[in-house]
């Protein structure tokens, strides 16, 4: 089982780390395979496996069961549940509790976005409790309705500036690692070349500690919408729709199921069935 030092090590010695979302138990048993090095339960699902227009309706309750289906598929990669929209930000008392929740549901750490007071409070209650914490800058989506939409983030040096104040504010509070999401590359290094804990890039660039994104936007199973920063290196979605056309057509002229995936009678039963 990888920890959270894996990372720290990973940076150190510049090997990237590589990390994707897993949502079920067969995909984080795949990834685990693989040997991906952590798995996100992202809150993403709300939209690629419930179908909710964005993150904002998924509820805590809704997002344990993910975490438990990935935590029984993966033995290996580190499991990071993704604390959900509203779920923590009420109170260092509520998120501590409701982070609390994610661990005892099987994930080995926490995601949270931003980095206000509360939320420099709320990570070092974790932290002091045992409960590791990664952060979230750039472009944080539970915070799209404030930010005006989906924007490129730390497109000027103060910006850029101000989200590594945020970055080492993070570092000190006692993250191991920070997401950048949609920001340039260059941003993005500036950030990484500048604190002591790994950044993991989601449309971030190639200069981060390592890389998230969407396994179901990796392999072509979700089609709604594929985000600039998304490299397909599978097409699921038409395999898959492949596969059930041809299943309807031999249904539908008595081909399936055949002789090979059926069960059968001995000849003394179906004997006195005719007799």
């Amino acid at each position: 089982m990888k920890t959270i030092s894996v990372f720290k090590r990973l940076k150190d010695s510049n090997e990237k780390i590589a990390m994707l979302t897993a949502y079920d138990y067969s995909t984080a048993q795949v990834l685990d395979k693989a040997e991906i090095d952590a798995i996100l339960v992202g809150d993403s699902l709300a939209m690629v496996a419930l179908g909710y227009e964005n993150t904002y309706n998924i509820t805590l309750d809704e997002m344990l069961i993910f975490v438990k289906a990935v935590a029984r598929g993966a033995k290996n990669s580190f499991i990071i549940g993704d604390m959900p929209f509203m779920s923590y930000n009420l109170s260092v008392s509520q998120g501590l509790e409701n982070a609390s929740k994610m661990i005892k549901a099987g994930a080995n750490a926490v995601k949270l976005e931003g980095c206000n007071d509360h939320i420099i409070s709320l990570i070092k209650r974790c932290v002091e409790s045992g409960i590791p914490v990664l952060g979230h800058l750039g472009f944080t989506p539970q915070l799209m309705n404030t930010l005006g939409g989906h924007k490129i983030q730390g497109k000027t040096s103060d910006k850029i500036e101000a989200i590594l104040e945020s970055a080492k504010k993070l570092e000190a509070a006692g993250c191991f690692g920070i997401v950048l999401e949609l920001m340039p590359s260059e941003s993005a290094k500036y950030i990484t070349n500048n604190i002591n804990i790994p950044t993991i890039g989601i449309g971030g660039g190639k200069y981060c500690s390592g890389q998230i994104v969407v396994t179901d936007d990796i392999l072509g199973k979700f089609t709604d919408f594929t985000p600039k920063f998304v490299k397909k290196y599978a097409n699921l979605h038409d395999e898959v729709l492949k596969g059930v056309i041809a299943y309807k057509h031999e249904v539908k002229e008595g081909l399936f199921p055949s002789n090979k995936e059926s069960f059968e009678l001995n000849q003394e039963e179906k004997e006195k069935l005719h007799s």
